[in-house]
């Protein structure tokens, strides 16, 4: 069953990727999605602090690039090649907020489409 938020999510990047295509740095396509999420009256949150549990301590100072309605915590990146270490960070951020769906957002392909990875707890 598709999901609806997470394929809005995807729209809002193919649109940001249309304009500015190729190439930037990640700061600058997280600055692009979250000016057309506003501009579409989509919440979010960006940069969020997120706790990190280790054994009875809480370890402060991870931050996640977005998290889009409450809901879905997207990760972006702009790399040449995605690595496995990404899948992996996505889903300990998932699982450090609790929250079931990710999507990681790669803004270096040619074609946005082939950079999209989606993910559901």
């Amino acid at each position: 069953m598709p999901d609806k938020l997470t394929e809005q999510i995807i729209g809002v990047a193919i649109e940001v990727h249309r304009i500015l295509g190729p190439g930037l740095l990640e700061s600058i396509y997280e600055e692009a999605l979250c000016y057309e999420l506003t501009l579409r009256g989509t919440p979010f949150q960006q940069q969020k602090e997120v706790d990190v549990f280790y054994k009875d301590k809480i370890i402060k100072g991870q931050r996640l690039d977005l998290i889009v309605h409450g809901e879905v915590v997207v990760e972006i990146k702009s790399v040449s090649k995605m690595k496995d270490i990404f899948t992996a960070q996505i889903l300990s951020y998932l699982k450090a907020t609790g929250l079931k769906r990710g999507l990681l957002i790669n803004f270096g392909e040619a074609r946005l489409v082939d950079g999209v990875k989606r993910f559901s707890l």
